[in-house]
């Protein structure tokens, strides 16, 4: 249950748009993410997986949100494959996903986090800010459960 709502959270994580968000957002990380109108493939595949409910739980959730432009990177059919792929899909995502709150401040002290999906990402600080290779673009876009980190390339588990 716990895997399933940390994959939704990183799928609706991607949704949010960063402008939109402010500090002390009282709104979850899907209602977020579905409000900046910036990550439509993100919220595709979240609502693909199943898993928008359980981002709208408890959490609270750290999410590493691919945008739109991430997405685009992904040839189209693998991306279509990968969507309509339930099972795989839902592995991507909760790949996205770290258990807790965790903030660009404690993000940079960080060597590596254990994601949902029970991998490890990888975490670069030496020039900027990088999860397996991705950057993050915009740090700390605070919901009600939890914080969205957005990032510009989907990153996969082994």
């Amino acid at each position: 249950m716990l895997k399933g709502m940390l994959v939704v959270a990183a799928a609706l994580a991607v949704v949010v748009a960063p402008a939109a968000v402010q500090a002390g957002n009282h709104k979850d990380i899907v209602d977020t993410a579905v409000a900046a109108g910036s990550f439509n493939t993100l919220a595709t595949a979240l609502k693909a997986a199943g898993l928008v409910d359980t981002l709208k739980g408890p959490g609270p959730f750290t999410v590493f949100a691919p945008t739109d432009e991430a997405f685009a990177k992904i040839p189209k059919a693998d991306l279509d494959a990968l969507i309509a792929d339930k099972a795989r899909l839902t592995k991507v995502l909760t790949y996205h996903v770290v258990p807790g709150k965790v903030m660009a401040a404690d993000v940079t002290k960080l060597k590596e986090a254990k994601t949902v999906e029970g991998q490890m990402v990888r975490i670069d600080t030496s020039s900027g800010v990088k999860v397996n290779g991705a950057n993050v673009i915009k740090a700390d876009v605070e919901a009600s459960n939890g914080v969205i980190h957005v990032i510009d390339s989907v990153i996969l588990p082994q």
